[in-house]
């Protein structure tokens, strides 16, 4: 219960228009992008708005004083419910802390706060000539400190990898309201235990980040984009594993089956052939046209050779965005082909990709529910689309065991549970399936001790 006198204290840290406690805005910050319920029951008691470090520091100890739980959030597109209040007390949004502070060019590295939107650190980078790859699919809305606490990754991850590989340093407040200040500019640094490795992907648990320092590359100079359609998903997989045994690395290479695309045909008025049943979108990069040029002749050879039906390279800047389309628009166009979609993000072996697509075909069938798979073939990371009706009796428990058998598939062959989404509420059922109970014994050792009280993030992962 967080009292009046409570209330009083943090808004003479954050000023009264920043601490809410409507009924609207409490609703407002209780639910996230995943697909759970909306509940009265994960409405927080109070909205604090930070501006500075400083007053996150001095809200976490007052909660950490008042043993308050709080839950820490960006932009709220996590797809796990992550940033959902479980145990209400106080959802800490950090979108207020929008400054790039710093473009340090000569050591490539910029600082920023953790409200600012991945899109516009990327456009504030590609202004000086930097590149800052990592691209989850919310780029346009989420934040970067969010992506630090799910270690989110995106198209660009089979050449550029995930947000991990591009956090030099973090400035993290503590559950007590300790500031602490990780990792630094060195590109070397073995001084202790690397810190800023733990928090990123610890889904705020463990503390609140509030800052970033992250590395940057200069901007490709040009990119190209290719569309490769198959009469199978395993062709397809077996394109991208053929391009990067041969060294031909691809900036993305996302693939997405016949249901993906007949769903995208019905928003676009496209046609695709009946006897396409994959569709694989690459985009290239390089120095110059002619690096972009020989890449393309190798993929379509190394394509051809595995059976692709169709080879296009766009030539144009419309032309790249109109092949690009295809994979912008499954989410929204998958979503409209039934009146639920439980849309999952699990991560397997490269060579193991074709072998658990057709396991989640065989899931398909047996459920009878309708599985549209995509996902980035580069990496292994595969998002499977259950497309049903939870309003109709037994729906819920049915769609529940077929999810159940999609993790089972990717554990199966050595996979895990999530590639770039995190575990938050909705994976925590299979956290021990997945870690074993050393690794989970381990992580709440982890926990404890940085958090003795429990108030972060109380009830995700586990």
């Amino acid at each position: 219960m967080i009292t009046a006198e409570i209330k009083h204290k943090i808004r003479s840290v954050v000023g009264p228009e920043n601490a809410l406690d409507s009924e609207i805005d409490r609703f407002g910050y209780s639910y996230d992008s995943s697909f759970l319920p909306l509940s009265r029951e994960t409405r927080p008691e109070l909205v604090v708005r930070p501006a500075t470090t400083a007053e996150v520091a001095e809200v976490m100890a007052i909660a950490n004083d008042q043993g308050i739980p709080v839950t820490p959030r960006g932009a709220a597109s996590g797809r796990t419910g992550g940033s959902v209040p479980l145990q209400g007390g106080i959802s800490l949004s950090l979108d207020r802390m929008t400054r790039i502070i710093e473009l340090d060019e000569a050591n490539m590295m910029v600082t920023v706060e953790a409200g600012v939107r991945t899109i516009d650190l990327y456009n504030h980078c590609a202004a000086k000539g930097f590149f800052y790859p990592p691209d989850p699919g919310s780029w346009k809305y989420s934040t970067i400190g969010g992506n630090v606490a799910e270690n989110a990754g995106g198209m660009r991850a089979v050449k550029y990898g995930v947000t991990a590989n591009y956090v030099m340093g973090l400035e993290v407040v503590l559950a007590d309201g300790t500031i602490l200040q990780t990792g630094g500019k060195a590109q070397k640094n073995v001084t202790g235990y690397d810190l800023k490795a733990l928090f990123t992907g610890s889904e705020g648990t463990l503390g609140i980040i509030t800052a970033a320092l992250l590395k940057v590359l200069p901007m490709p100079k040009k990119r190209g984009t290719i569309q490769v359609l198959f009469g199978s998903l395993d062709e397809g997989c077996k394109t991208v594993q053929r391009m990067l045994a041969e060294g031909v690395v691809p900036a993305s290479a996302e693939i997405m089956d016949r249901l993906c695309l007949d769903a995208v045909a019905k928003l676009g008025k496209l046609n695709f052939a009946p006897e396409i049943k994959a569709c694989l979108v690459i985009e290239i990069d390089g120095e110059d046209a002619a690096a972009l040029s020989a890449q393309a002749q190798r993929i379509e050879t190394l394509a051809k050779g595995c059976g692709a039906m169709a080879f296009r390279v766009a030539q144009s800047e419309q032309e790249s965005d109109e092949l690009w389309t295809v994979r912008r628009q499954i989410s929204s166009a998958v979503a409209a082909l039934a009146p639920h979609r439980l849309s999952e993000d699990i991560s397997v072996p490269r060579a193991s990709f074709p072998e658990v697509v057709r396991r989640i075909q065989a899931i398909s069938a047996a459920s009878g529910f309708p599985i549209a798979v995509f996902g980035h073939a580069g990496d292994g990371n595969i998002h499977p689309s259950v497309l049903c009706d939870m309003n109709q009796p037994g729906e819920p428990e049915r769609v529940h065991k077929a999810i159940d058998e999609i993790f089972a598939a990717a554990l199966a062959v050595g996979g895990t549970l999530s590639g770039e989404h995190g575990i938050g509420m909705t994976k925590r059922p299979y956290i021990t399936q997945a870690l074993g109970e050393a690794g989970v014994k381990t992580l709440m050792a982890v926990k404890k001790s940085l958090d003795p009280q429990g108030i972060l993030n109380p009830g995700k992962i586990w």
